[in-house]
Protein backbone atom coordinates (compact mmCIF):
# COMPACT_ATOMS: atom_id res chain seq x y z
CA UNK A 1 0.00 0.00 0.00
CA UNK A 2 2.57 2.37 1.08
CA UNK A 3 4.49 1.28 -2.07
CA UNK A 4 1.38 2.30 -4.38
CA UNK A 5 1.41 5.27 -2.76
CA UNK A 6 4.67 6.30 -2.80
CA UNK A 7 4.21 5.38 -6.68
CA UNK A 8 1.22 7.51 -6.63
CA UNK A 9 3.15 10.71 -5.17
CA UNK A 10 6.13 10.00 -7.15
CA UNK A 11 4.33 10.30 -10.20
CA UNK A 12 2.04 13.44 -9.23
CA UNK A 13 5.48 15.44 -8.50
CA UNK A 14 6.43 14.14 -12.00
CA UNK A 15 3.96 15.68 -13.59
CA UNK A 16 3.45 19.15 -11.49
CA UNK A 17 7.27 19.36 -13.11
CA UNK A 18 6.67 18.63 -16.25
CA UNK A 19 3.43 21.28 -16.16
CA UNK A 20 5.34 24.03 -14.43
CA UNK A 21 8.93 23.32 -17.19
CA UNK A 22 5.44 23.50 -19.64
CA UNK A 23 4.64 27.04 -18.37
CA UNK A 24 8.04 28.19 -18.08
CA UNK A 25 8.47 26.97 -21.56
CA UNK A 26 5.68 29.37 -22.69
CA UNK A 27 6.27 32.35 -20.50
CA UNK A 28 9.95 32.34 -21.77
CA UNK A 29 8.97 32.50 -25.79
CA UNK A 30 8.67 35.94 -27.47
CA UNK A 31 5.17 36.13 -27.94
CA UNK A 32 3.04 36.08 -31.52
CA UNK A 33 1.00 38.89 -32.78
CA UNK A 34 -1.63 39.02 -35.52
CA UNK A 35 -0.66 40.32 -38.87
CA UNK A 36 -2.96 43.08 -37.70
CA UNK A 37 -0.97 43.87 -34.98
CA UNK A 38 2.03 46.21 -35.01
CA UNK A 39 4.02 45.65 -31.33
CA UNK A 40 6.83 47.74 -31.10
CA UNK A 41 9.11 50.00 -32.75
CA UNK A 42 9.90 49.54 -36.54
CA UNK A 43 6.70 46.39 -36.38
CA UNK A 44 6.36 42.22 -35.47
CA UNK A 45 10.02 41.73 -37.57
CA UNK A 46 11.74 44.82 -35.72
CA UNK A 47 12.67 45.69 -39.45
CA UNK A 48 10.26 48.59 -40.95
CA UNK A 49 8.15 45.80 -42.74
CA UNK A 50 4.65 46.01 -43.11
CA UNK A 51 3.15 42.70 -42.48
CA UNK A 52 1.11 40.51 -44.99
CA UNK A 53 -0.78 41.22 -48.15
CA UNK A 54 -2.08 44.52 -47.43
CA UNK A 55 -2.74 47.79 -49.82
CA UNK A 56 -2.62 51.09 -47.80
CA UNK A 57 -3.27 54.07 -50.05
CA UNK A 58 -1.09 55.78 -52.19
CA UNK A 59 -3.23 59.41 -51.92
CA UNK A 60 -5.03 61.48 -49.56
CA UNK A 61 -5.64 64.96 -48.26
CA UNK A 62 -6.63 66.95 -45.38
CA UNK A 63 -7.31 70.36 -47.17
CA UNK A 64 -10.67 71.84 -46.64
CA UNK A 65 -12.07 71.37 -50.55
CA UNK A 66 -10.40 67.95 -51.08
CA UNK A 67 -10.76 65.61 -48.35
CA UNK A 68 -9.29 61.73 -49.33
CA UNK A 69 -8.98 58.65 -47.73
CA UNK A 70 -8.79 60.54 -43.97
CA UNK A 71 -10.56 57.72 -42.06
CA UNK A 72 -9.80 59.87 -38.27
CA UNK A 73 -7.78 62.15 -36.78
CA UNK A 74 -7.66 63.08 -33.13
CA UNK A 75 -5.66 66.07 -31.57
CA UNK A 76 -2.51 65.70 -29.26
CA UNK A 77 -1.27 67.41 -26.38
CA UNK A 78 2.25 69.43 -26.90
CA UNK A 79 4.82 67.46 -28.89
CA UNK A 80 5.81 64.15 -29.52
CA UNK A 81 8.08 62.63 -31.58
CA UNK A 82 7.16 58.67 -30.77
CA UNK A 83 5.57 56.53 -33.61
CA UNK A 84 2.23 54.55 -32.55
CA UNK A 85 1.72 50.80 -32.36
CA UNK A 86 -1.34 48.39 -32.73
CA UNK A 87 -3.04 45.63 -30.66
CA UNK A 88 -6.37 44.41 -31.35
CA UNK A 89 -9.06 46.84 -31.69
CA UNK A 90 -6.31 49.54 -29.91
CA UNK A 91 -3.87 52.22 -30.56
CA UNK A 92 -1.14 53.23 -27.73
CA UNK A 93 0.96 56.38 -28.11
CA UNK A 94 3.55 58.31 -25.54
CA UNK A 95 2.64 61.75 -24.88
CA UNK A 96 4.50 64.79 -22.77
CA UNK A 97 2.24 67.61 -21.96
CA UNK A 98 4.15 70.50 -20.39
CA UNK A 99 1.54 72.33 -19.68
CA UNK A 100 -0.16 69.39 -17.39
CA UNK A 101 3.30 68.21 -16.09
CA UNK A 102 2.62 65.07 -17.36
CA UNK A 103 4.46 62.18 -19.43
CA UNK A 104 1.58 59.33 -20.30
CA UNK A 105 0.20 56.98 -22.32
CA UNK A 106 -2.62 57.27 -24.75
CA UNK A 107 -4.66 54.48 -25.69
CA UNK A 108 -7.39 54.80 -28.66
CA UNK A 109 -9.58 52.89 -30.25
CA UNK A 110 -8.46 51.72 -33.61
CA UNK A 111 -11.57 52.01 -35.64
CA UNK A 112 -13.03 55.74 -34.61
CA UNK A 113 -9.68 57.18 -32.93
CA UNK A 114 -11.63 57.63 -29.86
CA UNK A 115 -10.30 58.08 -26.10
CA UNK A 116 -10.08 55.05 -24.41
CA UNK A 117 -8.34 56.24 -21.51
CA UNK A 118 -4.99 57.73 -20.71
CA UNK A 119 -1.99 57.00 -17.82
CA UNK A 120 0.05 58.89 -16.21
CA UNK A 121 3.73 57.29 -16.39
CA UNK A 122 4.97 60.27 -14.61
CA UNK A 123 4.08 63.80 -12.92
CA UNK A 124 6.24 66.60 -12.18
CA UNK A 125 8.89 68.74 -13.66
CA UNK A 126 9.80 66.21 -16.41
CA UNK A 127 11.93 68.39 -18.37
CA UNK A 128 14.34 69.53 -15.82
CA UNK A 129 18.39 68.78 -17.23
CA UNK A 130 21.59 69.11 -16.01
CA UNK A 131 22.56 72.22 -18.26
CA UNK A 132 22.59 71.34 -21.57
CA UNK A 133 19.04 71.77 -23.21
CA UNK A 134 18.15 69.22 -25.87
CA UNK A 135 18.58 69.47 -29.89
CA UNK A 136 15.28 71.66 -31.31
CA UNK A 137 14.43 68.62 -33.02
CA UNK A 138 13.50 66.45 -30.16
CA UNK A 139 10.73 65.88 -27.68
CA UNK A 140 9.96 65.03 -24.30
CA UNK A 141 7.75 61.81 -25.71
CA UNK A 142 10.63 60.41 -28.54
CA UNK A 143 9.87 56.82 -27.69
CA UNK A 144 7.72 54.36 -29.34
CA UNK A 145 5.69 51.84 -26.46
CA UNK A 146 6.00 47.93 -26.72
CA UNK A 147 3.74 45.16 -26.05
CA UNK A 148 3.98 41.47 -24.93
CA UNK A 149 0.17 40.94 -25.75
CA UNK A 150 -0.46 41.76 -21.94
CA UNK A 151 0.98 44.99 -21.25
CA UNK A 152 2.42 48.12 -22.56
CA UNK A 153 6.38 49.42 -21.73
CA UNK A 154 7.05 52.72 -22.53
CA UNK A 155 10.82 54.16 -21.83
CA UNK A 156 11.06 57.89 -20.75
CA UNK A 157 13.42 60.70 -19.68
CA UNK A 158 12.13 62.08 -16.40
CA UNK A 159 14.39 65.00 -14.73
CA UNK A 160 17.65 63.81 -15.08
CA UNK A 161 17.24 59.73 -15.55
CA UNK A 162 15.63 57.26 -17.76
CA UNK A 163 13.16 54.96 -16.65
CA UNK A 164 10.78 52.02 -18.22
CA UNK A 165 7.61 51.25 -16.78
CA UNK A 166 4.71 48.97 -17.38
CA UNK A 167 1.26 49.86 -17.78
CA UNK A 168 -1.91 47.48 -18.00
CA UNK A 169 -4.05 46.90 -21.00
CA UNK A 170 -7.03 48.87 -18.79
CA UNK A 171 -4.64 52.14 -18.42
CA UNK A 172 -3.42 51.00 -14.92
CA UNK A 173 0.13 51.53 -13.81
CA UNK A 174 1.90 48.46 -12.74
CA UNK A 175 5.43 48.82 -12.23
CA UNK A 176 8.69 51.86 -13.15
CA UNK A 177 12.28 50.78 -13.18
CA UNK A 178 14.93 53.09 -13.25
CA UNK A 179 17.20 52.23 -16.16
CA UNK A 180 20.28 55.23 -14.82
CA UNK A 181 21.02 58.66 -14.18
CA UNK A 182 21.06 60.19 -18.39
CA UNK A 183 22.74 63.48 -18.79
CA UNK A 184 21.30 65.65 -22.06
CA UNK A 185 23.22 66.12 -24.61
CA UNK A 186 20.81 66.12 -27.90
CA UNK A 187 17.95 63.74 -26.60
CA UNK A 188 16.03 60.67 -25.47
CA UNK A 189 14.24 58.65 -27.75
CA UNK A 190 15.59 54.99 -27.72
CA UNK A 191 12.46 53.02 -27.80
CA UNK A 192 12.19 49.59 -25.71
CA UNK A 193 12.08 46.04 -27.05
CA UNK A 194 10.41 42.76 -25.98
CA UNK A 195 12.02 39.02 -26.18
CA UNK A 196 11.17 36.01 -24.40
CA UNK A 197 10.36 37.12 -20.85
CA UNK A 198 12.26 40.35 -20.80
CA UNK A 199 11.44 43.58 -22.08
CA UNK A 200 14.77 45.24 -23.11
CA UNK A 201 15.70 49.10 -22.62
CA UNK A 202 19.02 51.36 -22.74
CA UNK A 203 20.14 54.88 -21.89
CA UNK A 204 23.39 55.98 -23.43
CA UNK A 205 24.51 58.94 -22.40
CA UNK A 206 27.31 61.26 -21.60
CA UNK A 207 27.26 60.14 -17.65
CA UNK A 208 27.29 56.59 -18.72
CA UNK A 209 25.09 54.10 -20.28
CA UNK A 210 23.29 50.97 -19.86
CA UNK A 211 21.24 48.48 -21.59
CA UNK A 212 18.86 46.46 -18.92
CA UNK A 213 16.68 43.62 -19.60
CA UNK A 214 13.71 43.31 -17.05
CA UNK A 215 11.45 40.86 -15.97
CA UNK A 216 8.74 42.12 -18.15
CA UNK A 217 5.82 41.23 -15.84
CA UNK A 218 7.53 42.28 -12.13
CA UNK A 219 10.23 44.84 -13.91
CA UNK A 220 13.03 43.22 -11.70
CA UNK A 221 16.15 43.37 -13.01
CA UNK A 222 17.46 40.05 -14.53
CA UNK A 223 20.74 41.87 -16.06
CA UNK A 224 22.59 45.48 -16.48
CA UNK A 225 25.27 45.90 -19.28
CA UNK A 226 27.39 48.67 -18.56
CA UNK A 227 27.68 51.12 -22.01
CA UNK A 228 30.77 53.90 -22.17
CA UNK A 229 30.30 57.75 -21.56
CA UNK A 230 29.01 58.59 -24.51
CA UNK A 231 25.88 60.20 -26.31
CA UNK A 232 24.02 57.59 -28.17
CA UNK A 233 20.68 57.25 -29.64
CA UNK A 234 19.66 54.12 -30.88
CA UNK A 235 17.49 51.57 -29.94
CA UNK A 236 18.42 48.02 -28.92
CA UNK A 237 17.16 45.39 -31.55
CA UNK A 238 17.28 41.24 -31.28
CA UNK A 239 17.56 39.94 -34.57
CA UNK A 240 17.96 36.45 -36.24
CA UNK A 241 21.69 36.76 -37.46
CA UNK A 242 24.25 33.76 -38.15
CA UNK A 243 22.04 31.12 -37.31
CA UNK A 244 21.24 32.73 -33.60
CA UNK A 245 18.99 35.13 -31.87
CA UNK A 246 21.28 38.44 -31.14
CA UNK A 247 20.82 41.75 -29.43
CA UNK A 248 22.59 44.16 -31.07
CA UNK A 249 23.14 48.66 -30.84
CA UNK A 250 25.52 50.34 -32.61
CA UNK A 251 27.23 53.73 -31.35
CA UNK A 252 29.40 54.78 -28.81
CA UNK A 253 31.90 53.96 -31.74
CA UNK A 254 31.03 50.37 -31.20
CA UNK A 255 28.69 47.52 -32.68
CA UNK A 256 27.45 45.35 -30.15
CA UNK A 257 26.45 41.75 -29.62
CA UNK A 258 24.96 40.46 -26.78
CA UNK A 259 23.03 37.68 -25.32
CA UNK A 260 19.30 38.69 -25.20
CA UNK A 261 18.05 36.53 -22.23
CA UNK A 262 21.96 37.61 -19.91
CA UNK A 263 23.52 40.59 -21.55
CA UNK A 264 26.82 38.80 -21.97
CA UNK A 265 28.87 40.25 -24.85
CA UNK A 266 28.69 37.76 -27.63
CA UNK A 267 31.16 40.24 -29.42
CA UNK A 268 31.73 43.38 -29.96
CA UNK A 269 34.08 45.91 -32.62
CA UNK A 270 34.66 49.26 -33.26
CA UNK A 271 32.45 49.43 -36.45
CA UNK A 272 30.51 52.69 -35.51
CA UNK A 273 30.57 56.33 -35.17
CA UNK A 274 30.01 57.78 -31.87
CA UNK A 275 26.36 58.98 -32.12
CA UNK A 276 24.12 56.72 -34.03
CA UNK A 277 20.03 57.04 -33.58
CA UNK A 278 19.49 54.63 -36.44
CA UNK A 279 18.24 50.68 -35.51
CA UNK A 280 20.22 47.99 -37.15
CA UNK A 281 18.77 45.91 -39.66
CA UNK A 282 20.13 42.72 -41.17
CA UNK A 283 20.53 40.37 -44.40
CA UNK A 284 20.97 37.23 -42.42
CA UNK A 285 24.69 37.45 -42.59
CA UNK A 286 25.69 41.66 -42.32
CA UNK A 287 24.29 44.03 -39.29
CA UNK A 288 24.51 47.37 -41.01
CA UNK A 289 25.90 50.64 -38.65
CA UNK A 290 24.53 53.87 -39.63
CA UNK A 291 25.45 57.46 -38.16
CA UNK A 292 26.29 60.95 -38.55
CA UNK A 293 28.64 62.38 -35.67
CA UNK A 294 31.71 62.77 -35.75
CA UNK A 295 31.70 60.90 -38.80
CA UNK A 296 29.27 60.08 -41.45
CA UNK A 297 28.87 56.03 -42.30
CA UNK A 298 27.41 53.37 -43.09
CA UNK A 299 29.14 49.82 -42.45
CA UNK A 300 28.38 45.93 -43.38
CA UNK A 301 29.06 43.96 -40.00
CA UNK A 302 29.50 40.12 -40.89
CA UNK A 303 27.77 38.92 -37.50
CA UNK A 304 29.65 35.48 -36.82
CA UNK A 305 31.48 37.39 -34.47
CA UNK A 306 35.09 37.20 -36.80
CA UNK A 307 34.96 41.10 -36.18
CA UNK A 308 35.30 41.20 -40.26
CA UNK A 309 33.20 44.54 -41.56
CA UNK A 310 32.87 43.74 -45.28
CA UNK A 311 32.49 47.23 -46.18
CA UNK A 312 32.23 50.65 -44.94
CA UNK A 313 30.99 54.12 -47.07
CA UNK A 314 30.49 57.94 -45.76
CA UNK A 315 26.89 58.10 -46.70
CA UNK A 316 25.06 59.97 -43.83
CA UNK A 317 22.21 58.37 -42.87
CA UNK A 318 22.28 59.56 -39.10
CA UNK A 319 18.88 59.53 -38.51
CA UNK A 320 16.20 57.75 -40.72
CA UNK A 321 16.70 53.38 -40.23
CA UNK A 322 17.57 51.32 -43.35
CA UNK A 323 14.88 48.69 -44.89
CA UNK A 324 16.42 45.71 -45.74
CA UNK A 325 14.84 43.51 -49.26
CA UNK A 326 16.26 41.45 -51.99
CA UNK A 327 19.78 41.22 -50.86
CA UNK A 328 20.10 45.30 -50.85
CA UNK A 329 19.12 48.40 -48.45
CA UNK A 330 17.16 50.86 -49.26
CA UNK A 331 17.20 54.47 -47.13
CA UNK A 332 16.53 57.42 -47.20
CA UNK A 333 19.39 60.04 -46.44
CA UNK A 334 18.88 63.11 -43.75
CA UNK A 335 19.27 65.62 -46.68
CA UNK A 336 16.27 64.35 -48.67
CA UNK A 337 17.96 61.93 -51.33
CA UNK A 338 16.48 58.13 -51.79
CA UNK A 339 19.15 54.99 -52.36
CA UNK A 340 19.64 51.83 -52.90
CA UNK A 341 23.04 49.95 -52.37
CA UNK A 342 24.08 46.16 -52.32
CA UNK A 343 24.60 44.86 -49.02
CA UNK A 344 27.08 42.45 -50.51
CA UNK A 345 29.33 45.41 -51.72
CA UNK A 346 28.08 48.47 -50.81
CA UNK A 347 27.86 49.55 -54.18
CA UNK A 348 25.54 52.39 -54.82
CA UNK A 349 22.49 50.87 -57.32
CA UNK A 350 20.45 54.25 -57.34
CA UNK A 351 20.12 57.90 -56.01
CA UNK A 352 17.19 60.32 -56.61
CA UNK A 353 16.74 63.53 -54.85
CA UNK A 354 13.29 63.53 -52.86
CA UNK A 355 13.40 66.69 -51.34
CA UNK A 356 13.49 68.27 -47.52
CA UNK A 357 15.29 67.05 -44.99
CA UNK A 358 14.28 63.05 -43.30
CA UNK A 359 14.61 62.08 -39.81
CA UNK A 360 10.82 59.93 -39.93
CA UNK A 361 12.15 56.41 -40.98
CA UNK A 362 10.63 54.46 -44.58
CA UNK A 363 8.26 51.38 -44.13
CA UNK A 364 8.09 48.51 -46.63
CA UNK A 365 4.54 47.70 -47.39
CA UNK A 366 4.86 44.90 -49.98
CA UNK A 367 7.46 46.20 -52.81
CA UNK A 368 6.65 49.73 -51.34
CA UNK A 369 8.28 52.17 -49.82
CA UNK A 370 6.77 54.88 -47.87
CA UNK A 371 8.91 57.80 -46.75
CA UNK A 372 8.05 61.31 -45.15
CA UNK A 373 10.16 64.13 -44.91
CA UNK A 374 9.85 66.86 -42.00
CA UNK A 375 7.54 68.90 -44.07
CA UNK A 376 4.85 66.39 -44.06
CA UNK A 377 5.25 65.35 -47.57
CA UNK A 378 5.25 61.37 -48.30
CA UNK A 379 6.99 60.34 -51.00
CA UNK A 380 6.28 56.59 -52.08
CA UNK A 381 8.26 54.49 -54.21
CA UNK A 382 9.06 51.04 -55.73
CA UNK A 383 11.57 48.76 -53.81
CA UNK A 384 13.30 48.67 -57.27
CA UNK A 385 16.57 47.33 -57.27
CA UNK A 386 17.73 48.59 -60.53
CA UNK A 387 15.80 52.38 -60.76
CA UNK A 388 13.94 54.52 -58.41
CA UNK A 389 10.30 54.50 -59.67
CA UNK A 390 7.99 57.16 -58.19
CA UNK A 391 4.72 55.73 -57.54
CA UNK A 392 3.35 59.10 -55.21
CA UNK A 393 3.66 62.28 -53.30
CA UNK A 394 1.23 63.56 -50.37
CA UNK A 395 1.22 66.49 -48.28
CA UNK A 396 -0.41 66.65 -44.97
CA UNK A 397 0.12 69.22 -41.99
CA UNK A 398 3.85 71.00 -42.04
CA UNK A 399 5.56 68.76 -39.08
CA UNK A 400 6.54 65.09 -39.60
CA UNK A 401 9.49 64.04 -37.31
CA UNK A 402 7.71 60.45 -36.29
CA UNK A 403 7.58 57.24 -38.26
CA UNK A 404 4.26 56.05 -40.03
CA UNK A 405 2.77 52.77 -38.60
CA UNK A 406 1.30 50.48 -41.09
CA UNK A 407 -1.01 47.79 -40.72
CA UNK A 408 -4.26 46.12 -42.01
CA UNK A 409 -4.10 48.77 -44.97
CA UNK A 410 -4.15 51.90 -43.08
CA UNK A 411 -1.16 54.53 -42.05
CA UNK A 412 -1.08 55.64 -38.46
CA UNK A 413 0.82 58.97 -38.79
CA UNK A 414 1.93 61.45 -36.11
CA UNK A 415 1.62 65.12 -37.88
CA UNK A 416 1.91 69.19 -36.50
CA UNK A 417 0.24 71.59 -38.67
CA UNK A 418 0.46 75.02 -37.95
CA UNK A 419 -3.04 76.22 -36.76
CA UNK A 420 -4.00 80.16 -35.19
CA UNK A 421 -0.11 80.67 -34.81
CA UNK A 422 0.61 77.78 -33.14
CA UNK A 423 1.63 73.99 -33.42
CA UNK A 424 -1.40 71.44 -32.84
CA UNK A 425 -0.07 67.90 -33.15
CA UNK A 426 -2.63 64.92 -34.49
CA UNK A 427 -2.54 61.31 -34.92
CA UNK A 428 -4.02 60.53 -38.28
CA UNK A 429 -5.43 57.14 -39.06
CA UNK A 430 -5.42 57.33 -43.22
CA UNK A 431 -6.97 54.36 -45.52
CA UNK A 432 -9.63 54.00 -47.69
Amino acid sequence: MKRDGDGMKKMFLAGLVCFLMSCGSTWAQTPTFSETDWPWWRGADRQGHAVGEQNPPTRWSDSADAKQNIVWKVPLADRGHGSPILLGDRVYLQVADKARESQFLVCLNRDSGELVWESVVHEGEFDATHQREPNTKASWASCTPATDGERVFVNFYFDKAVYTSAVSLEGELLWQQKLCPYQIHQGYGSSPTVYQNLVIASADNKAGGQVVGMDRVTGEVVWRHQRPKEPNYASPVVLTVAGKDQLFLTGCDLVTSLDSLTGDVNWEIEGATTECVTTTVTDGTHVFSSGGYPDNHISAVVADGSGEVAWEVGTRVYVPSMLHKDGHLFMTLDAGVAMCVDCQTGETKWKARLGGDFTSSPVLVNDRIYAVNEEGKCYIFRADTESFESIGENQLGDSVMSTPTISGGRIYLRVGKQEGGKRQEYLYCIGE
